[in-house]
């Protein structure tokens, strides 16, 4: 299975939709979105802190990260204190196949991915990566996680600096070491080849849609998770890409 057929049917339906009510405007939430029902957090792996994070320079830096679905990526790194934003779309693969038809057969090099431009005085690259390993998605699972499955959900870490690719080979063998999974890390450590921002229905999607089934099951205990491992670090009031309400 390369695609989860509830992604496509809401995907598309999303699609109309937005384009309606937007009529060439910036789409924004609709009254009549439900608030967020309660879950319990996802599953939460102690991973300790990377021993490599050197800080970096700059007001501002981009990492680039895919962990399967970018709805559920993107709603927890919406959430993390100096994260200025998160943007969901498609890496590894060339700029004519980074669309979500294409990418969806699996046959494009390109994984969903989510773009994170970042305060590097509030949150350090390493942070990023100890928050992907901990509570967004499980490495050991060969392209696909949760009920996703093909090379575009595989999980993977696109350095977009010399130094960020430091931290993520020493991290990435650091938690290898700590065997803190019962199956090998299968995550790897690309070359980042650009970044191409999903289509617009796409974006914000956890925070637009919270009480739809597929973010309800696999993407809220992820949020939650969050808040619970990282209380220090979690944004109760999300950034997003369009204004909501």
């Amino acid at each position: 299975m390369t695609d989860s057929p509830d992604r496509k049917l809401i995907a598309g339906l999303t699609a109309g939709l937005l384009l309606l009510a937007a009529a060439g405007t910036m789409a924004t939430r609709s009254p009549a979105v439900a608030p967020a029902p309660k879950v319990e957090p996802g599953p939460i792996v102690r991973a300790p802190a990377p021993a490599v994070d050197p800080a970096e320079a700059g007001a501002s830096a981009t990492a680039v990260i895919a962990g399967g679905c970018f709805w559920g990526v993107q709603g927890v790194y919406q959430h993390v204190e100096g994260v200025k934003s998160a943007v969901s779309g498609y890496s590894g693969g060339p700029a004519q196949a980074a669309d979500y038809e294409q990418v969806g057969t699996g046959t494009t090099g390109h994984a969903e991915s989510v773009k994170i431009t970042y305060d590097p005085s509030k949150v350090s690259y390493g942070t990023l990566l100890r928050i992907f390993f901990a509570v967004v998605a499980d490495p050991t699972t060969l392209n696909r996680q949760g009920p996703d499955r093909g090379t575009q959900y595989r999980t993977a870490i696109f350095p977009t600096t010399t130094q960020q690719k430091s931290v993520a080979d020493a991290y990435v063998a650091q938690l290898s070491a700590a065997k803190l999974w019962k199956a090998p890390i299968v995550t790897k450590v690309e070359k980042y080849r650009g970044f191409y921002a999903a289509e617009r229905y796409h974006q914000d999607f956890l925070i637009r849609q919270p009480d739809y089934p597929y973010i309800v099951y696999n993407d809220l205990p992820k949020v939650e998770a969050l808040r619970v491992a990282f209380p220090d670090r979690f944004l109760k009031k999300p950034v997003t890409v369009y204004p909501i309400g």
